[in-house]
């Protein structure tokens, strides 16, 4: 079971070692708490002043003895005890995928990492708009947009090393997977070089996940049974074109409507037919997510007005998807009728 409770200006006693209970400190200073310390059971000279009856008291479990008989005190006089993990050793990198966009792809391990963060370098695709509520550290924005990129590559790496360095816990939040085209390799190897502690926490790639908000599945039985994940941002070489055509199963393309059409006119080229089904699903679980149904000869007109971020998905999964859809609007439609026969 999860609470919200509002602690702003709420008196809350947080115990455990300054190093364990630092970032629980920072987290109930940012929900608006009075927080006081006590660092050991016995009390120390820097924990300062401590409030007679605090509303809450936040025990970290940091390992040292005597804490038990002082939360055992606190629970039979009535003082709520909340229990908050130890912080992690400081100076080292996690980098962490934020899949596709929402919070509800993220997974248990990602928001662990996160809740523990001294500083996350986020990426504009990662799920960033809810950030604030996941983390209590220091937020910096590095993202890059296509033909701009405020803060290059290098730079990005240089900040993460160097935070390490400074002994913070740092997060690297990148959209989808950080080893599916996340540049997630460079990160690693630049930690590496640095001597700074690195590991990857895997997220959910838009590659199957943006598809399957469109209801089309990559693989199918009798229809596909494989998919090749390609990389959108640069147009594709000929013989690339002739490689996707012969693997045949389904195609997908992340980050692909620049590029659009030079890949509907390299894969008709190599021999594809202009009538194979092809989707553009654009800003896969974000508000305002759409898909464009069409072939692959005449895509590029039906895609005209689409854009980034999207993922484009070729192959017979496409009516597939289209045949489910029918399905599930025809059962809507009965479901509807039901209702308003019981209703009359």
């Amino acid at each position: 079971m999860q609470l919200s409770i509002d602690l702003t200006g709420r008196e809350v006693l947080v115990t455990g070692s300054d190093h364990a209970a630092r970032q629980a400190v920072r987290r109930y200073e940012a929900a608006g708490a009075v927080v006081y310390r006590l660092s050991t059971p016995a009390g120390a000279p820097q924990d300062g002043p401590l409030p007679e009856r605090p509303f809450l008291v936040a025990a970290v479990d940091d390992g040292q003895p005597g804490w038990e008989s002082l939360l055992e005190r606190c629970t039979a006089t009535g003082i709520p005890v909340a229990a908050e993990p130890a912080a992690g050793p400081v100076g080292h990198v996690t980098l962490v995928g934020g899949g596709p966009g929402t919070t509800e792809l993220l997974t248990v391990a990602a928001v662990k990492a996160l809740r523990d963060a001294d500083v996350v370098f986020f990426d504009r695709l990662a799920p960033c708009q809810d950030l604030p509520d996941l983390t209590s550290a220091e937020l910096v924005d590095v993202g890059k947009k296509p033909g701009h990129h405020k803060v290059g590559q290098a730079d990005i790496e240089k900040l993460m090393v160097a935070a390490a360095l400074d002994g913070n816990n740092v997060v690297r939040l990148k959209g989808g997977d950080p080893y599916v085209f996340g540049r997630g390799g460079e990160e690693v190897a630049a930690c590496v070089a640095a001597g700074v502690p690195v590991r990857v926490i895997s997220g959910v790639t838009s590659a199957i996940s943006v598809p399957a908000a469109a209801g089309i599945p990559v693989t199918h039985r009798e229809v596909s049974h494989m998919f090749t994940v390609v990389s959108g941002h640069a147009p594709l070489t000929e013989k690339e074109h002739t490689h996707l055509v012969g693997l045949g199963g389904t195609i997908v393309v992340l980050m692909g409507i620049g590029t659009l059409h030079q890949l509907a006119a390299g894969l008709r080229k190599a021999g594809m037919r202009p009538d194979m089904p092809m989707a553009v699903v654009e800003r896969g679980y974000r508000p305002g997510q759409r898909t464009t149904i069409a072939d692959l000869g005449t895509i590029t007109s039906a895609a005209a007005g689409c854009s980034n971020p999207a993922v484009l998905v070729i192959g017979e999964v496409v009516r597939v998807a289209e045949a489910n859809r029918g399905h599930a609007e025809a059962a809507a439609d009965l479901d509807r009728l039901a209702a308003s026969l019981l209703g009359s």
